[in-house]
């Protein structure tokens, strides 16, 4: 009982010392945002496009910078809709686009995971940056599941950092935590 008490007075300090730690919300400074989502067909499949917008801040370049990649994670959802009667769930499906720095040849990766776990190379973190950013024709679910001259709506959002207290810290003092930058959901409706 006595270490439980020495490891909560040691975290309450903690919190102290470093301000901001139990509330710091970076989100209403650094609001990231799906732009241009657009769906359309290939001969076989629905495709996505867009573009994230304020998705970096400086913690995450310092981040990627020590050698931790970054991982944007993806989340597309399909329904079908009519009017008068609930909307139906026709997919829902994730993806990730990872970046990582290599210190030696001082070059950003960015892995598509959509793309077959496409690799790209740059040497500029803007170029790398743009690349982390774009969806580009990511396969939501083959034609032959969607009903011609029906109404859908596809929504998207994504998730682009997270970062816990650490040693596990958060499982002691779940309420805690240092931030997380994601998207709101962003919403478009066709008919097809």
């Amino acid at each position: 009982m006595h270490l439980k008490f020495r490891l909560l007075s040691f975290i309450l300090v903690l919190l102290l010392l470093i301000p901001g730690i139990a509330g710091a919300d970076v989100t209403s400074e650094h609001k990231a945002s799906i732009k241009e989502l657009t769906a359309t067909t290939s001969e076989t499949h629905l495709i996505v496009f867009g573009t994230l917008e304020n998705s970096f801040n400086s913690e995450m370049i310092e981040t990627l910078h020590s050698g931790i990649a970054l991982r944007f994670s993806f989340f597309v959802e399909l329904y079908k809709t009519a009017e008068n009667w609930p909307d139906e769930l026709i997919v829902a499906r994730n993806f990730q686009h990872i970046m990582t720095f290599d210190t030696l040849k001082e070059s950003y990766r960015v892995t598509l995971e959509e793309d077959n776990n496409k690799v790209l190379s740059f040497r500029s973190l803007f170029e790398a940056e743009k690349e982390i950013n774009d969806i580009n024709g990511a396969k939501v679910v083959e034609l032959k599941q969607l009903l011609p001259d029906h109404q859908y709506k596809l929504r998207m959002r994504a998730e682009l950092y997270q970062k816990t207290l650490p040693l596990s810290l958060h499982n002691i003092l779940p309420f805690l935590s240092w931030w997380d930058i994601e998207t709101d959901w962003h919403t478009i409706s066709f008919n097809f």
